[in-house]
């Protein structure tokens, strides 16, 4: 497994400071959530994280090693991302999309082998994505996608996951599947999530973002207050506690919008 530390993380498009001074960790074996509004910087920071966008300033270790000094394939061993872009311009089909996830473990030029296809047929079955294997991944529904992409993260079997949105595009019954399969992997998780009840219902911690700059972080119980989600989504929200599991229940008030 591993563990992630994000240190003092800026990034800024001329003077707009889009995610400013920010830290995060996430432990081993944990799931953290990364919560904001739209615009809040979420996306951007995760970025910085998995290597496509170099921080202005601060620095990204994973087991203590910065992931901008060594190089995108050692990168890609033990760090797997679903990102919010997906990769719909390729004419693959299912089975090639979530082959691409063997690559970091493959010598240049080889040959996909018995085992590579044993891996992506079992990442396919997790995700209840096996029918659709010798579909084009063009032709999918926005959902069928987004599993067959978390399919692909799987294939990598990386010890880290960066997640961003992986809910995007299910409906209730595949989010909580989704969910549930994160959770029960094990694996160090940081997730960007808009569905509160999601998070506060999975989530070992939470940080929140608010105009590219931390809010609040801490437990589900610490961090989705009434106050907290006022000041932050300007929605009026009851907070209570779940009587089965301990855990926040959320009820917004859409009539009484701040």
């Amino acid at each position: 497994m591993s563990t992630l530390h994000a240190q003092n993380l800026h990034w800024q498009v001329a003077a707009a400071h889009i995610v400013q001074d920010i830290s995060l960790h996430v432990a081993q074996g944990e799931l953290v959530g990364l919560l904001g509004p739209n615009g809040s910087g979420k996306s951007t920071l995760l970025r910085m994280i998995y290597r496509t966008l170099r921080p202005h300033s601060g620095c990204v270790l994973l087991d203590e090693h910065n992931v901008w000094r060594g190089s995108a394939r050692d990168n890609a061993r033990v760090m797997a991302v679903l990102a919010q872009e997906s990769s719909s311009e390729f004419d693959l089909s299912v089975r090639d999309m979530v082959l691409m996830g063997r690559t970091p473990h493959q010598s240049p030029f080889a040959r996909d082998s018995d085992e590579d296809f044993r891996i992506v047929a079992q990442a396919l079955e997790r995700m209840q994505a096996h029918t659709l294997s010798e579909r084009m991944f063009s032709t999918l529904s926005g959902g069928e996608k987004q599993r067959v992409l978390m399919a692909r993260a799987l294939a990598q079997q990386a010890p880290f996951l960066v997640l961003d949105e992986p809910t995007n595009h299910l409906d209730v019954r595949h989010q909580f599947e989704l969910m549930n399969l994160i959770r029960g992997l094990g694996l160090t998780t940081l997730a960007a999530l808009h569905e509160l009840p999601l998070a506060a219902h999975y989530c070992d911690r939470l940080y929140l973002l608010k105009n590219g700059r931390l809010a609040a972080q801490g437990t589900p119980a610490e961090v989705l207050t009434a106050d907290t989600i006022a000041q932050v989504y300007g929605v009026r929200a009851l907070v209570h506690t779940n009587p089965r599991t301990g855990k926040p229940l959320i009820e917004y008030l859409p009539d009484e919008l701040l």
